[in-house]
């Protein structure tokens, strides 16, 4: 496992400079391997925002002091959640059933009621977690459009294009659309503007019911999208052997894709046996099981007093 030691100029260049593995997205009627566009999403608008590299700066040293000193939440975290449903044909007004069944994923995967956490081998299960975060359903709000892609420009959060966000200080927002260009989702990092702030989810990949599709028919697109809104980076830290800034993660070179065999190795220095059913890697949905203890505390540290999801509590 890794150690993490970075300075702040290390970290502000990590979050300004991190160019080197981008995601490419295929645009097919079949997404048939995991595209995230949080990463591209978030060069996006440290271009627009200088100021918000400096911002999350701050944001991952107050989580690292946080880890170190132990000062996490104590109890459970209760997050609400409104699902905004953006539409333009029938299949993409997603049910209420299959909403709910997406927060049934989201409850199990984040407290390790979900039946395959024990499939995780035994070479982690010293750092499997329970991360003990609950989501409640509070609203669904709807709306009728003529755009047939939404791509990642942010148009579905905006009143006059699509949805804006509900009290996103105090209420996790999620969108539902067709987002085409294949990609299944896309979160927004902490330190972002609030206006803005939420997790999107292509409707063929959101829960486990109606529209959706293999391999992402499992709902853990939310869950790993929920988990770069609450400060996940990808496993492999979008660079070949870059950092996730979690010392339990091993090093991975780049993204896994379908389901791979175990042990898979990495080509990173001592080619560690890499966690490819991890939420944070590119794994299909029946291929992603576990969060670390490390991806727990970086979570944790946001719900802190001075965290940048402290008014979650």
């Amino acid at each position: 496992m890794k150690k993490i030691f970075l300075s702040a100029a290390a970290l502000l260049m990590l979050f300004s400079c991190q160019n080197e593995t981008t995601e490419t997205t295929v645009d097919t009627t079949a997404i048939l391997q995991r595209g995230c566009a949080s990463q591209e999403v978030l060069e996006a608008q440290m271009k627009a925002d200088p100021t918000l590299a400096l911002r999350m700066n701050k944001i991952e040293d107050f989580t690292q002091n946080a880890m170190l000193s132990g000062r996490l939440v104590n109890g459970k975290i209760e997050i609400p959640v409104v699902v905004n449903v953006l539409y333009k044909t029938a299949a993409e007004n997603i049910s209420t059933a299959q909403i709910q069944s997406q927060i049934d994923v989201l409850n199990r995967d984040y407290n390790a009621l979900n039946s395959d956490f024990n499939s995780v081998p035994a070479l982690f299960s010293g750092v499997k977690a329970n991360v003990g975060i609950t989501f409640v359903l509070q609203n669904i709000v709807r709306k009728a459009t003529t755009t047939t892609s939404w791509t990642t420009n942010d148009a579905m959060k905006k009143a006059a294009t699509g949805i804006a966000p509900t009290t996103p200080t105090t209420v996790l927002n999620m969108w539902s659309c067709n987002l085409g260009g294949g990609i299944l989702g896309y979160a927004q990092f902490p330190g972002g503007a609030s206006s803005t702030d939420g997790v999107v989810i292509d409707n063929n990949a959101f829960g486990t019911t109606g529209s959706v599709s293999a391999p992402f028919n499992l709902g853990r697109t939310a869950t790993h999208e929920v988990g770069h809104w609450m400060n996940l980076r990808h496993i492999w830290g979008d660079a070949n052997c870059g950092s996730d800034l979690v010392s339990d993660t091993p090093t991975h070179n780049a993204p896994n894709y379908g389901v791979p065999a175990y042990p898979h190795y990495s080509t990173c220095s001592g080619t560690p046996v890499e966690m490819t059913m991890n939420y944070m890697d590119y794994s299909d949905d029946r291929g992603m099981y576990m969060f670390s203890n490390g991806q727990k505390s970086r979570m944790a540290a946001l719900f802190v007093a001075g965290g940048s999801r402290a008014s979650f509590r």
